[in-house]
């Protein structure tokens, strides 16, 4: 397969650069192999059945952009994930002036880290001064939000964006980016589902700063996905197995959950605890193992979310619901619509 083969003409207006209000109420687009439906996402309690499983990603975004100084020179920081031995992975602007013992200086706060190590691809390990609720403390004063940058914000992301840019479900710290499909999600929302006899899980995959890196080899086998840490626990993996025996489908929020749910998939279709780091790549002809639905949003071209959703529901498939909803206005990307995708069995 090839980067090109993924491509499609998307209108700048297309890109949504705030959130519709109330969250649910923003169009969702329902496809299955024989019909494209228009609806809102406040319908999606109709679309499902009872005893159907909803998965969602409950990490919590962090403040991740952040400004620092190496005495003169200023250098700006986009954490991505921690590592294991306590270091934190990121992303630096004018990474070339950094070296290895180097002391970052952070804006906005008494929080400062050592370059750990600087690596040819850009990125760098820091350790910094302060860790638990010291370091978070000192991330919220220091940091500002890692918006995509496709949302438009000269100034920085807006009070508004604090609000906006987080979902319902999220609880434990660690995001860089949102998972953009629970943003649709309101207590009222969720209050329809369990009254419809949906049940509700949720794992835990902390989206890293690569979600907004663009493919940059034309042969799609040859792109490698940084690698999020995720979590899915023995209570949601009893639910999921449970679920499905029982005849119910599960139903993901996002492609972050997906992907989790996909990573701690067994041969036999069975999903496992599972606490780790995953770089799954999913492209067309993936053998779906637990997931039956997936509601997502629009994505961009050429980007490996677009090739996921190609992977559920087919190329030609995908293709023609893009052109749908180009077609009647529907919103893209993080702020924009969501489309509830039902995978032929």
């Amino acid at each position: 397969m090839r980067l090109s083969d993924f491509d499609f003409d998307l209108p700048p207006e297309a890109i949504a650069q705030h959130p519709v209000k109330p969250r649910d109420a923003a169009k969702l687009l329902h496809v299955t192999a024989e019909r494209l439906g228009d609806h809102i996402v406040r319908d999606l309690p109709q679309l499902l059945q009872p005893g159907d499983l909803l998965v969602a990603n409950d990490t919590r975004v962090i403040p991740a952009q952040l400004s620092a100084r190496r005495g003169e020179a200023r250098i700006g920081i986009t954490l991505d994930r921690p590592l294991p031995d306590g270091s934190w992975q990121a992303l630096a602007r004018n990474a070339k002036r950094l070296r290895d013992g180097d002391r970052l200086d952070f804006d906005g706060a008494a929080l400062s880290a050592i370059v750990a190590e600087r690596r040819a691809d850009g990125s760098v390990a820091l350790r910094f001064d302060r860790e638990g609720d010291d370091f978070v403390a000192a991330l919220e004063a220091a940091g500002a939000l890692a918006l995509p940058p496709y949302i438009e914000r000269p100034e920085g992301p807006t009070v508004e964006d604090a609000t906006d840019y987080q979902t319902v479900f999220a609880d434990p710290k660690g995001a860089v980016a949102a998972p953009t499909a629970g943003l649709h999600f309101t207590p009222e929302l969720l209050a329809a589902l369990e009254s419809r006899g949906v049940k509700r899980a949720t794992v835990t995959l902390h989206v890293g700063v690569g979600t907004f890196l663009p493919v940059r080899v034309e042969d799609v086998s040859q792109h490698r996905m940084h690698a999020e840490r995720g979590i899915v626990t023995a209570k949601t993996a009893d639910l999921v197995n449970a679920t499905r025996a029982a005849g119910g489908r599960i139903v993901c929020v996002g492609t972050t959950s997906l992907r989790l749910l996909e990573s701690a998939a067994s041969e036999d279709g069975l999903l496992r605890v599972f606490a780790g780091d995953t770089d799954i790549f999913i492209t067309p002809g993936y053998q779906f193992r637990i997931v039956d639905r997936l509601m997502t949003n629009f994505h961009l071209p050429r980007s490996t979310l677009f090739m996921l959703v190609s992977a559920f529901m087919g190329m030609e498939r995908m293709r023609s619901a893009y052109d749908h909803a180009i077609r009647h206005g529907y919103r893209f990307f993080s702020y924009g619509d969501a489309s509830l995708l039902e995978r032929a069995s």
